[in-house]
């Protein structure tokens, strides 16, 4: 029998078909099916080792590039040069493994989950054992405070609920029942008499028999499901891993070139391996990595400060390039706190503000305050909220914001909370009107009851329960403080209430009372009949006030939100419309509806849906595989066990730092601290920053490579002598490329960041024309070095060391003041406060600086093969320095104002 067919079954056909009867099974029988099935736990995935996962750490395109950096360094004698390298390497390694080591913390944290013990019937008498010994059969008792230990079958239920919101999303409880359902494709949520392992009893007890352990479990489905997951590569990585194998091959043909060019000409075969080898060393910025790892660094600083835990670096960046966020519905999008936001009493609607637990918030008749204590039918209401009522209210000591919480049932609590916001607390209410018994809820009845003696000594019963059930116990109705007869017509009003509430997706409950002249009538014979009929109180898990601000901006950032939920269909449209998630047209899918639909058909209309309600965890991972496969960058959000293995799967995977279990976080590649869906939208903000600082400094680096690249070929093919000596191209390698590109790797963000469509995410780190700017800047900046050169030879053919000096100097410069032009993704110099990154304002007059040092100090011209230089020779360096970025930008802006005058001709 499929174990997603138990809930089909009448009680007997379960037993029947798992060969158990009610006293349970024989130790001989348990021992024998584990045996079969084996130990009720979860399976862990192979193991690497230790020095495995480390070692895989350098198989990376990039680390072999740098090592290759690093063997060249050695052989030209730069010692300190190739120590960084592998410092580089080392410390890249030991991140990587750190952050593969905490990845694999999913599976010990489902396995906290499951329970230690549980109480059985073996051998017709009720033992308690360890929970790893369960086998399919056992018969279980369940009570409230329990955590399931396998997945069951509810037998008996005696008022038996369990929160499930970690499996299935459901917000509120799920009462349990023994009865049959029969529809086969039923979604977890709707198994109302199956119960899982991981999930937590909360009211009532019960009996049940075991369905499935271990690996067989739908908690055992999502370990599988963790453990098979592929980690996607982030674009970051794909970029650097092209960059890389770009560069290698580059440097390798350069250095050819100029060694067999330069022989050619007639230069000994020592300095010109000498000079192709350092040029290969420029081609390939071995800094890079560093960089990055730098800039992604105090990317996650900065999101610290904004509430986002990074776990994993690049995943800044990723979110960068998403296209579209599914995200959780409870307690991510809404605050998961039961809020009574609409009440019906004496024929009237009164709206109640104020958010989640905290006892403010006004009643509101036709929009305009009114005191709740002056009208008698809605007094009543408030009281028999308070009184027939279990939950407690309080203020919470342990945080740093007063926070209000509540202990019980969260449908009870938005009961207490409602009272509360009357001044009606249930201490003081207990007080005047103490509770002399209780009827307790159960699922049959769908009521709970309490007998109260009030100031003047008088018995009454108030209940509250479904509307539906209630209603038909009622013989009369409250309206404006009298008791009158309940007509059919009333009733008609009553049950049009409840719909319209229904409607606005809230969840209705009914309250009523009934006078007693003697408490022992309380117990005897059908108590809860000839009621009072109060009003109805609607409520809600209310979205989170700042997350539909959070949506616009996501919107005009060109990126999607979904809903992913495991509530009905009714209440997440409503949330949705509500937060600007559900568009006019846009479709929504309930559980039952992917079951249906194969990986093709949900491919073909992922693109059109935007809610999806009562869904599982395999519905999740299908979302997001389908989502990928039209090519979206995929955020996924959530706090549950169900979410993690799409979290895993998806490209940026989200968890809650407050609300989300262990699972969901250890398989996430980013925490919101404070649970909030606006700090996503800061997280894509700094993410696309981050990778507009990347593309910043790769344009700055290779630009420079560039130039000294063409400044050297040139001088070979036209049969000049070295412009640069080996030393000054790894001095202006080491230092001047890479203190301003680390600064541009912190540079602010531009205003318009988020008002553009999200980057293609197949696109090459040099797309929209950053490979013409590398090119085009770079040549510019090898022709002016180069010019200068030839200038100063041909005014002094003798003085080669200050020919090269000038031309040394020309080619720092020029770096220098190319860097603000790189600051701006499509103006230029002029574009941005030049004084806004202060930071690149101390890199770049630190290397000017150096430069000045390796120039005028005595020690260090005969290393740097440097001479000073005089004011002409200054003057004639920075106006060929110049050249590069002030001419460009004044073609830029000639370009736009041609531009503008056609537009307004036209």
């Amino acid at each position: 029998m499929q174990k997603n067919l138990w809930h089909t079954m009448d009680v007997q056909d379960v037993l029947q078909m798992l060969s158990v009867s009610p006293d349970g099974l024989t130790d001989a029988e348990a021992d024998h099916r584990r045996e079969q099935v084996g130990e009720n736990k979860l399976n862990e995935a192979e193991q690497k080792s230790l020095l495995t996962m480390f070692l895989n750490q350098f198989r990376d395109f990039m680390v072999l590039v740098l090592l290759a950096a690093t063997l060249v360094s050695g052989l030209l004698g730069e010692h300190a040069d190739a120590v960084t390298i592998i410092a580089i390497i080392i410390v890249n390694g030991i991140l990587g493994f750190w952050q593969e080591l905490r990845a694999e913390k999913s599976l010990a944290s489902l396995k906290q989950l499951t329970a230690p013990t549980s109480h059985v019937i073996r051998n017709g008498q009720k033992l308690t054992i360890p929970a790893s010994e369960l086998v399919p059969g056992d018969i279980i008792f369940l009570e409230a405070g329990d955590r399931v230990p396998a997945d069951v079958r509810v037998l008996q239920s005696s008022g038996l609920e369990a929160e499930e919101a970690a499996l299935t999303g459901e917000s509120l409880p799920v009462q349990k029942a023994n009865a049959a359902i029969p529809d086969a494709n039923a979604t977890l949520g709707d198994r109302k008499n199956m119960c899982y392992m991981g999930t937590m009893i909360t009211r009532g007890k019960g009996r049940a028999v075991v369905t499935a352990t271990g690996m067989q479990t739908e908690m055992g489905l999502i370990a599988d499901l963790i453990q098979t997951a592929e980690e996607m590569e982030t674009p970051l990585q794909r970029r650097l891993d092209q960059l890389g194998k770009i560069l290698v091959y580059v440097a390798l043909g350069i250095t050819a070139v100029v060694v067999v060019t330069g022989i050619l000409h007639g230069n000994d075969l020592y300095t010109m391996f000498l000079a192709g080898v350092s040029l290969a060393v420029a081609a390939i910025p071995e800094g890079l990595p560093a960089i990055v790892t730098v800039a992604l660094a105090l990317g996650v600083q900065r999101m610290i400060k904004r509430k986002a835990i990074v776990r994993k670096l690049p995943s800044v960046e990723t979110l960068g390039a998403a296209t579209v966020i599914c995200s959780d519905k409870t307690g991510t999008l809404t605050q998961n706190k039961m809020t009574v936001q609409k009440v019906w009493v004496g024929g009237q609607f009164y709206d109640v503000t104020g958010n989640g637990y905290a006892p403010q918030g006004e009643f509101l008749y036709s929009g305009k305050a009114i005191d709740p204590h002056r009208r008698q039918d809605l007094k009543r209401l408030l009281e028999v909220s308070v009184l027939c009522n279990n939950a407690v209210l309080y203020e919470d000591k342990n945080k740093k914001h007063t926070d209000w919480a509540v202990q019980g049932d969260p449908t009870e609590g938005a009961l207490v909370v409602l009272g509360a916001k009357a001044g009606l607390y249930p201490e003081a209410m207990e007080e005047m009107q103490p509770r002399l018994d209780e009827i307790p809820f159960d699922s049959t009845r769908k009521m709970m009851s309490v007998l109260t003696r009030d100031q003047k000594n008088e018995l009454f019963m108030l209940t509250k329960g479904a509307p539906d059930i209630l209603l038909d116990r009622c013989g009369y109705l409250l309206i404006d403080g009298k008791v009158t007869p309940l007509t059919s017509s009333l009733r008609r009003s009553i049950l049009q209430a409840n719909q319209a509430m229904g409607m606005d997706a809230l969840r209705c409950l009914a309250l009523a009372y009934r006078p007693l002249k003697d408490p022992s009538h309380f117990q005897k014979g059908d108590p809860e009949r000839d009621l009072i009929f109060v009003g109805l109180v609607g409520m809600i898990d209310p979205p989170r006030p700042e997350v539909f601000d959070a949506i616009q901006r996501t919107k005009k950032a060109g990126i999607k939100t979904i809903m992913i939920t495991g509530d009905h269909q009714v209440t997440a449209e409503a949330i949705a419309r509500q937060l600007g998630i559900l568009p006019q047209g846009g479709l929504t899918v309930n559980g039952q509806d992917l079951y249906n639909m194969s990986d093709k058909e949900l491919a073909e209309r992922v693109d059109n849906i935007f809610v999806y309600a009562r869904v599982s965890p395999e519905h999740k991972l299908r979302i997001v595989k389908a989502l990928q496969s039209r090519g979206h960058v995929v955020a996924m959000t959530g706090d549950g066990v169900n979410d993690a293995p799409a979290i895993k799967a998806a490209d940026i995977g989200i968890s809650m730092g407050l609300g989300g279990t262990d699972v969901a976080k250890d398989a996430s590649a980013l925490i919101l601290s404070d649970d909030n869906f606006a700090t996503i939208v800061a997280a894509i903000e700094e993410g696309r920053s981050i990778y507009d600082n990347i593309r910043k400094f790769v344009r700055y680096l290779l630009a420079s490579n560039v130039g000294e690249i063409v400044t050297m070929f040139l001088a070979m093919l036209m049969g000049l002598p070295l412009p640069l000596v080996p030393i000054q191209i790894l001095w202006v390698n080491l230092v001047t490329d890479g203190l301003p590109a680390i600064a541009l790797g912190v540079d602010p963000a531009e205003k318009d960041i988020m008002k553009r469509p999200p980057r293609d995410v197949r696109e090459s780190i040099f797309a929209r024309g950053l490979g013409f700017k590398i090119l085009s800047r770079g040549i510019l900046i090898g022709l002016v070095t180069l010019g200068v050169f030839w200038f100063s030879l041909q005014m002094e053919p003798d003085n080669l060391v200050k020919a090269q000096s000038m031309a040394f100097v020309t080619l720092v410069m020029a770096q220098l003041i190319h860097v603000f032009d790189c600051r701006s993704v499509d103006g230029g110099i002029f574009s941005r406060n030049i004084f806004e990154n202060k930071w690149l304002i101390a890199s770049v007059l630190s290397s000017v600086v150096l430069l000045l040092g390796v120039m005028y100090i005595e020690a260090f011209q005969p290393v740097f093969r440097t001479v000073p230089l005089g004011l002409m020779d200054w003057v004639i360096v920075l106006i060929a320095a110049g050249i590069p970025t002030f001419a460009l930008a004044a073609r830029r802006a000639t370009r736009k104002t041609t531009t503008r005058i056609a537009s307004s001709r036209r």
